[in-house]
């Protein structure tokens, strides 16, 4: 039997950039391909914007210019610039910086001096100019180690800090930005600095109003009563109801940081609403009936906030600051008074809300037997014996650092179950397998989802019955079959979401899976390809005897190959909505009775499958 040693060899020293080379999970949550919001490559981005927004709201700089292109990113500000003589320390030493000093930075977003590391680190070209009295400061690095460290010169430019980055394309493999994600972000740190401009691609993004100026974007004309718009100290608040029958949507900021997971905060929020509301109308509405289709954002700032990880999506703070009530009381006592005033000056509005309550209590009410016999269902079902073959993350707390990675693949057909269930990474891929074609469920109400097997059992595999945040995977994954029935169930899945859970859509948790449809391979290689051009590339590549396979549908992949789509390099395309307004007009075009107008639209943009193989 051999023996595992244990001695002075085994201890190990890493410095700053290995260790963030070794475990960029601790520093950027996932790693992604960008498809998603919190890729790590958007939290790269994030880390060097949230610099230049904390020399903003200190009151230096208006501006903020950013570039992506490709895979090359520049950010510059217009702040004090970093002090020259510390150029390289704040860059590449950790647990050191500015925002020790809390005079300097007194409600920074980054307090622990390891985002700009993190983000130099993890690029394979890093260069660093600060611009400081009449005086500049370059270096650059290659995956945190210094290649060019210049003298300080003169300088004509205004004050100010330039950042260029490279993600490395060893930790983030066939990655690519977003436009949609990045344009998100730009105008969330707009909207919550009134006054900031921030110039990306050359568009300009900027706001006058706040929240408001957010929510009015999200929902357009789909709301029921004009947006509450309320300030105060250190607070920020704007809300209103959509004409959406169900779920709830909170946008929620800590000094200046989007957390969209949440936190103590968006809690305390929450349940200050529900209690404003009841003490107004003198009634104990249930919270669920008050906060149903609730549109919402709040923003705070409060003294050196702790975040639930580095990527800083959860607020964990309960204290508002040194001698300040805690978070729950300040934005309890703020909404009881500035909401309550609000519903006393406007009557109007006040007879929406009430109205509106009294709609989802009644359906409430008239879902309670059904809702028995639906988890009785579930039960007989043995669901997580029949239906969901699930993840191994759940019940093993060494792998909780990988919750983010929680990906449901909802498959139609044994077949094609059946491959996935194999090929997936057990701890953090689980597969729901459908039986036929759903329900068309656009115009039903939610007795469908309890009265439907399928959508009852995906429902309970979810576990979004009661609340959103309850949410069992971060990722959920239509894998269906690229024929036409495949996209039919596609579309039909995509509806039962938007019709009765949309915050799940809206928070970018559901993804469509690219699988290839030709296979081209000789002896020596093989090519998958995604649609035809690549197809006739490979052609074009391989040479001798090709052997060329057109996959119908999932289940004719074997298990060993899907283990190459569903592993490192998965493509991902995310169900992407601009605002609330979008699912009304989509669902009535795609999946209503407008007949006609749907049969002239697939007439005129139909293209036949032998035009696209000649083409």
């Amino acid at each position: 039997m051999s023996q595992n040693n244990y001695t002075e060899e085994n201890i190990k020293s890493l410095d700053w950039k290995e260790h963030i080379r070794m475990r960029p999970g601790m520093y950027i949550g996932k790693k992604g391909d960008g498809s998603s919001t919190d890729d790590g490559i958007y939290v790269l981005l994030k880390e060097i914007m949230d610099n230049c927004m904390d020399e903003f709201v200190m009151g230096y700089g208006k501006t903020i210019d950013l570039s992506v292109k490709n895979q090359k990113v520049i950010i510059r500000d217009y702040g004090r610039g970093i002090p020259l003589g510390k150029v390289v320390d704040c860059v590449s030493k950790i647990n050191t910086g500015g925002k020790y000093d809390t005079k300097a930075f007194k409600k920074a977003v980054g307090l622990n001096g390891v985002g700009t590391k993190a983000v130099n680190a993890l690029s394979e070209y890093f260069k660093v100019q600060s611009i400081r009295d009449g005086k500049t400061k370059i270096v650059e690095f290659n995956r945190g180690s210094i290649i060019l460290d210049d003298e300080i010169k003169d300088s004509s430019q205004r004050n100010g800090t330039r950042i260029m980055f490279v993600p490395d394309s060893e930790i983030f493999s066939n990655f690519k930005f977003l436009d949609h994600h990045i344009s998100t972000m730009i105008w969330n740190y707009v909207y919550l600095n009134p006054g900031l401009t921030i110039i990306y691609n050359n568009q300009k993004f900027f706001s006058e109003n706040g929240l408001k100026d957010l929510l009015t974007s999200k929902l357009e004309t789909s709301i029921t009563y004009p947006i509450i718009h309320l300030m105060g100290d250190d607070i920020e608040v704007a809300l209103s109801h959509s004409k959406s029958k169900y779920g709830e949507t909170y946008f929620s900021f800590v000094n200046g940081q989007h957390t969209t997971q949440g936190g103590t905060h968006q809690v305390a929020f929450r349940e200050a609403i529900a209690k404003t509301f009841k003490e107004f109308f003198n009634k104990n509405f249930e919270a669920s009936d008050i906060r149903q289709s609730i549109v919402a954002a709040v923003s705070i700032k409060v003294m050196e906030p702790v975040f639930e990880s580095q990527t800083k999506t959860k607020l964990g703070s309960t204290e508002m600051g040194d001698s300040l009530p805690t978070i729950r009381t300040y934005i309890n006592e703020f909404v009881k008074r500035k909401l309550d005033n609000f519903l006393h000056k406007n009557p109007e509005i006040s007879d929406i809300i009430l109205k509106k309550i009294q709609q989802a209590e009644k359906e409430r009410k008239d879902l309670v037997g059904i809702k028995k016999l639906s988890r009785e269902r579930a039960k007989k079902s043995s669901l997580h014996n029949k239906k969901l073959r699930d993840c191994k993350v759940h019940y093993n707390d060494l792998k909780k650092e990988r919750r983010l990675e929680t990906t449901l693949f909802i498959t139609e057909g044994d077949s094609a179950s059946g491959s996935i269930t194999k090929a997936r990474d057990v701890y953090t891929q689980a597969v729901f397998s459908l039986k036929g074609k759903p329900l068309n469920c656009y115009g039903l109400t939610k007795k469908v989802v309890y009265e439907n097997e399928e959508f009852n059992l995906l429902q309970s595999a979810l576990n979004i019955e009661n609340e959103i945040e309850n949410l069992r995977y971060n990722n959920i994954v239509i894998a269906t079959d690229a024929d036409v029935d495949g996209m039919h169930i596609r579309l039909l899945i995509i509806t039962f979401f938007l019709q009765f859970f949309p915050d799940l859509v809206k928070e970018g948790h559901l993804y469509i899976l690219q699988t290839p449809l030709f296979r081209v391979r000789n002896k020596k290689e093989t090519i998958y390809c995604y649609d035809n051009n690549q197809k006739l590339e490979a052609e074009k590549k391989l040479t001798g005897k090709l052997e060329i396979t057109r996959f119908k549908g999932l289940g004719e992949i074997s298990p060993h190959e899907f283990k190459n789509f569903i592993g490192s390099d998965i493509k991902l395309d995310p169900v992407l909505l601009k605002n609330d307004s979008e699912i009304e007009a989509l669902l009535t075009f795609y999946m209503g009775k407008n007949t006609q107008d749907r049969q002239n639209f697939i007439i005129d943009n139909l293209r036949m499958e032998k035009d696209i193989i000649d083409n």
